[in-house]
């Protein structure tokens, strides 16, 4: 004796209803998606933005404690060297700047600043700094002695 085939309409009409409406969404997603490609590239630039600006938050924090001592408040000079001239951070990247700060400047006065060369930072604090330094640039004077920069 085989077995034989029967049909449950209910089924069928229900497994039917699911799959338009699966189709309805796959066609409403693949819709939408162009929009959401307009929207994103806006939304990862302003969440950059609010990043970049906390982390310049940070690092004047940081820069109070550890750095304005040599360097300034605002990076004007002192012992150390004006940071804040356009010389200096049109000339510097970024890269060179954690550079500077982790593993400070042989002969001169300039410590390491990194846990890993025996400094008090982290490598986020010190990223923290170079944001802070980095904020200065759009209002940055013109010091071309900014190296000669020595306090009273």
């Amino acid at each position: 004796m085989g077995l034989g085939y029967h049909s449950d309409d209910e089924l069928e009409r229900s497994t039917d209803r699911w799959m338009l409406v699966g189709g309805i969404l796959l066609v409403a997603m693949a819709l939408v998606f162009p929009f959401y490609r307009l929207y994103e590239p806006g939304g990862r630039a302003e969440a950059r933005a609010g990043q970049a600006a906390a982390l310049a938050e940070e690092g004047q924090t940081v820069w109070q404690y550890n750095c304005a001592s040599c360097h300034g408040l605002a990076g004007e000079g002192g012992v150390g060297p004006a940071l804040n001239s356009k010389q200096f951070l049109q000339s510097s990247t970024d890269a060179q700047m954690r550079t500077l700060i982790s593993v400070g400047i042989p002969g001169s006065q300039m410590s390491a600043f990194s846990l890993d060369h025996g400094g008090p930072l982290t490598s986020e604090q010190i990223r923290s700094v170079v944001a802070h330094v980095r904020a200065w640039e759009p209002d940055a004077p013109d010091v071309p002695t900014w190296r000669d920069m020595v306090g009273p």
